[in-house]
């Protein structure tokens, strides 16, 4: 997993972002377990990411199914003609996206809004 490139890191970090930003708000107070991601994902002096246990799996999943992407430039999931995700992953990860990406421009993250109306 040390040869990302830049771009997959960028997509990994944003992915993990927004599952946990997704899994902290909607699934507070479940039963949480640290998740196996690659050190370079996490941010420096914060303890490893705690999810739920379906968040965990959502978020392992994506993360190999973005390092195995065959497409590059990788494409948006929403305008790619392989879909990688299965059809439950995937209206999991819409409905993590549409909430995160929401939360995160209304929390001052203004890099966003680009993707979110580029992106669409």
């Amino acid at each position: 997993m040390n040869n990302l490139t830049a771009q997959q890191i960028k997509d990994l970090k944003v992915l993990a972002e927004f599952i946990s930003l997704y899994c902290h708000a909607k699934h507070a107070g479940e039963m949480t377990l640290d998740v196996n991601i690659p050190d370079i994902l996490q941010k420096k002096g914060e303890a490893a990411e705690t999810l739920c246990p379906e968040c965990a799996m959502l978020l392992e999943h994506g993360i190999e199914k973005r390092v195995h992407c065959p497409m590059n430039p990788k494409p948006t999931c929403k305008s790619c003609h392989i879909h990688c995700y299965t059809s439950e992953y995937r209206l999991k990860i819409r409905k993590i996206m549409a909430y995160s990406g929401r939360r995160m421009i209304l929390r001052g993250r203004v890099d966003y809004i680009w993707h979110y109306f580029t992106k669409s």
